[in-house]
């Protein structure tokens, strides 16, 4: 834009107050600057090997033993067996057998009296 072309926008920026700098701008330039780098320094110490390592480690321990109490591990069928047989003691075996043996007759009895009625 040349000075002929608006005159009078040229007359008002030459009324305009220069801006003033402080004598001391370049020294607080460089304090805001070091301030700044101290902050992110401070913020990338947090994600530093020689902390992250054992935060990481603590995360995981936490995680594990959240899944192992809200996931108890599966038993064995024998863990889960009815307290039933267990309590037969070794004398009533006989017994036992002596069942087995009259459930086997009482079925086969079954089907004998079927085919009578036919």
């Amino acid at each position: 834009m040349k000075r002929e072309d608006d005159q009078q926008l040229w007359d008002l920026l030459g009324q305009a107050a220069e801006p003033a700098l402080s004598p001391f701008f370049a020294r607080d330039v460089l304090r805001a600057l070091r301030q700044r780098r101290q902050l992110f320094d401070s913020v990338r110490s947090w994600f530093s090997p020689r902390k992250l390592i054992p935060v990481t480690g603590l995360a995981v321990a936490i995680l594990a033993a959240i899944i192992t109490v809200h996931h108890p591990t599966i038993r064995n069928s024998a863990d889960n067996a009815p307290d039933v047989i267990a309590q037969i003691e070794p004398q009533d075996y006989d017994v036992v057998a002596d069942l087995d043996e009259l459930l086997v007759t009482d079925e086969s009895s079954l089907w004998d009296d079927d085919t009578q009625t036919l």
